[in-house]
């Protein structure tokens, strides 16, 4: 039977009554500031995009402001990328088997090393269209990822940031030396909100891996979220 799309809000602020795979290894945070409580809870999803947001960010931010060369860059952001990669696996593993969602991971992470090959190769092999098309690049390879997510997850939010990557990525050397600055704030800005908030995703499914108590559980939540 086809999954089509849900009528939840693109974004909005996030519930607490999760299903398992999101509560698995979940991070609650719960501050007062100025007698003002915070609370909210960051899945292995959220981390994974801090993770790479915070990444992105920094590593278009070196690109627009350090005085590094673009060899011992492009050797740093590989590393980190790897790293970031393998983190990823790691993290979301378990709610992506869940929402028999792997090969989405699996695409995120072979489009993060296409895109640290290709960088790779424009800056040690000195390829000029290479090297003048990098932000391009990333963003391409974004919209492509988030596209795939969109489409696996049955999301708007996801879609809608293909389009948003798409556009920049023909777009974003009419802007010269700033174009790192707003490719980082581009991707890992779109990351770091979609960590602070609940986007929409496609109805529940015949989730994999879970026994029938964990899924008796999440019906539950599933209820409990709609009464909220």
């Amino acid at each position: 039977m086809a999954i089509g799309f849900s009528n939840e809000p693109l974004l909005r602020s996030k519930q607490h009554d999760l299903d398992l795979q999101d509560l698995r290894g979940a991070w609650h945070f719960r501050h007062s500031v100025l007698g003002y409580a915070f609370s909210s809870i960051y899945t292995r999803v959220d981390q994974v995009f801090a993770l790479w947001g915070a990444l992105a960010v920094f590593m278009f931010a070196s690109a627009q402001v350090s005085h590094a060369s673009w060899q011992q860059l492009a050797i740093a952001w590989s590393g980190l990328t790897v790293i970031a990669v393998v983190g990823m696996v790691s993290i979301v593993r378990f709610w992506a088997r869940v929402e028999r969602l792997m090969w989405l991971v699996y695409s995120w992470a072979t489009l993060m090393l296409v895109g640290t090959v290709i960088t790779n190769w424009g800056v040690f092999g000195y390829v000029g269209p290479i090297l003048i098309n990098l932000c391009p690049l990333w963003l391409g390879l974004c919209a492509i990822g988030h596209g795939l997510t969109g489409w696996g997850i049955r999301s708007r939010t996801f879609l809608g940031l293909t389009v948003v990557h798409g556009v920049a990525a023909f777009t974003v050397t009419q802007l010269g030396t700033w174009q790192y600055g707003v490719t980082g704030a581009i991707i890992g800005g779109s990351l770091l909100l979609l960590t602070q908030l609940q986007w929409d995703m496609r109805p529940p499914i015949d989730y994999a891996v879970l026994t029938n108590e964990q899924r008796s559980f999440n019906h539950h939540q599933r209820k409990l979220r709609q009464t909220s």
